[in-house]
């Protein structure tokens, strides 16, 4: 298989020039990997803003009332937020570190929620001083902190009631946050419980209802279903309890496509099931349309970056494997170790190479389970080579790490030939400045 079959996984703006090196945002990868060093990691402009609209558009124009909010947790960075806020978007944070970010990128706080299943009593503080639009409560503990709170303070909060729909999502069970047996949320036989509490807080402003089923679903039925509960759920509670559901965040965790063997449905084909269920279940319920918020991440960032990686030791156990190492790997792109996600690669500075056969792509940190990416077909490997491995831009990040003292790798954002550093690379002095002797 040729490599530039791979290029649709890449950035938006990614092609290959007339020395056969990856382009992306009109700069060549190799000068880039020059420049700042590998690991790299890339995000091209254009292509994260045209996810943006790309969500704006296709809900809005499906359903009257819509706010995207970006799931900062896939990637949360001050210049990336500065860029969804000029596109139109809220922030969807989950600790008080992603709270932070959003106010170094000054975003507007009424448009930011609040999640997270165990916040503690100085990230509610911080959220009520700082203003945050929506507190997207999760248990019966953080409704005793926050009734607390807001009586000393004298102030009067919104707040969302983030609720277990049941819904097996068909996705990995680490990425699963809708079933009954999840850490998150009300769950279902506590429902009415949860409801009739919070209503009776007096300075919290039940506005509407969350829920949130998990991540990398490919599956309209899922988000179906979980519409379906809740809007029912939501008539129930009206009716006993007086419940108006002004506001329905029915999360994010779309699917999207790592590896060209699997496919992910485009944006439009998740915003036309989920509206229309809302739409058919406010009439058959008999509920006004609430103002919808959908939380995208993942679909955002995640194929609006490719991460850059130099080839080294180069291992071939005949008639077993080929082992090639890069100077990177679980410290910065833990995700295949932890749950196998698969990845697709190409060679950034040889790009119309012909394949050659099978190799593995392994990691340079000790642990046999540091590999990046197993048996990929690709031309024959060279140390010195440039890989480039696509979805960089989700989670890779945001759950890199320091193991073997490794330092974080830099983080660029290109734009018609223009580069700029949004997070420059570690250093030794880094890696050390927190311990004392």
């Amino acid at each position: 298989m040729s490599m530039l079959k791979r290029l649709p996984l890449y950035p938006m703006t990614t092609k290959v020039d007339s020395q056969g090196h990856l382009v992306v945002g009109g700069c060549d990868a190799i000068e880039l990997a020059d420049e700042f060093g590998t690991p790299l990691y890339i995000f091209d402009e254009i292509g994260l803003r045209n996810k943006c609209r790309e969500f704006r558009e296709e809900f809005g124009k499906r359903y009257p009332d819509v706010l995207v909010i970006y799931a900062s947790k896939a990637y949360a960075n001050a210049a990336l937020e500065r860029i969804f806020n000029e596109e139109g978007l809220g922030l969807d944070t989950v600790s008080e570190g992603e709270l932070g970010i959003a106010m170094s990128a000054n975003f507007p706080m009424e448009k930011v929620y609040f999640h997270g299943n165990n916040k503690s009593q100085c990230e509610l503080e911080l959220a009520l001083k700082w203003h945050v639009g929506r507190i997207v409560v999760d248990n019966f503990h953080e409704l005793d902190m926050l009734e607390k709170l807001v009586k000393k303070q004298g102030i009067a909060q919104d707040v969302l009631l983030r609720m277990t729909p049941g819904v097996d999502p068909h996705t990995h069970q680490y990425t699963s946050t809708g079933t009954l047996d999840s850490k998150f949320g009300f769950p279902l036989p506590l429902k009415d419980k949860a409801v009739e509490r919070a209503l009776k807080i007096r300075g919290l402003n039940v506005v509407g209802l969350h829920f949130h089923i998990g991540s990398l679903i490919y599956e309209a039925e899922p988000y179906e279903e979980s519409v379906g509960f809740i809007l029912k759920l939501a008539a129930e509670m009206h009716k006993k309890y007086g419940l108006e559901l002004k506001e329905l965040n029915t999360g994010g965790g779309f699917g999207v496509q790592y590896t060209l063997d699997k496919p992910a449905p485009p944006t439009a084909f998740f915003a036309e099931k989920i509206t229309s269920a809302i739409i058919k279940g406010c009439k058959r319920h008999k509920l006004q349309l609430p103002k919808l918020i959908v939380e995208p991440g993942r679909e955002i960032v995640a194929q609006s970056a490719m991460a850059l990686y130099t080839i080294g030791v180069i291992k071939e156990i005949p008639g077993v494997r080929i082992y090639a190492s890069i100077d990177g790997g679980m410290a910065d792109n833990i995700r295949p170790a932890l749950y196998g996600a698969k990845l697709e690669a190409v060679l950034a500075n040889r790009m119309r190479a012909r394949d050659s056969g099978k190799v593995t792509i392994s990691g340079k940190f000790c642990e046999s389970g540091d590999i990046l990416i197993r048996d990929i077909v690709m031309p024959k490997l060279v140390s010195g080579d440039i890989l480039a491995v696509a979805g960089a831009g989700a989670y890779s990040l945001p759950e890199s790490m320091n193991y073997n003292a490794f330092c974080k790798p830099p983080i660029i954002l290109v734009k018609n030939g223009k580069v700029r550093m949004i997070r420059r690379r570690e250093t030794l002095e880094d890696i050390t400045r927190c311990d004392i002797i």
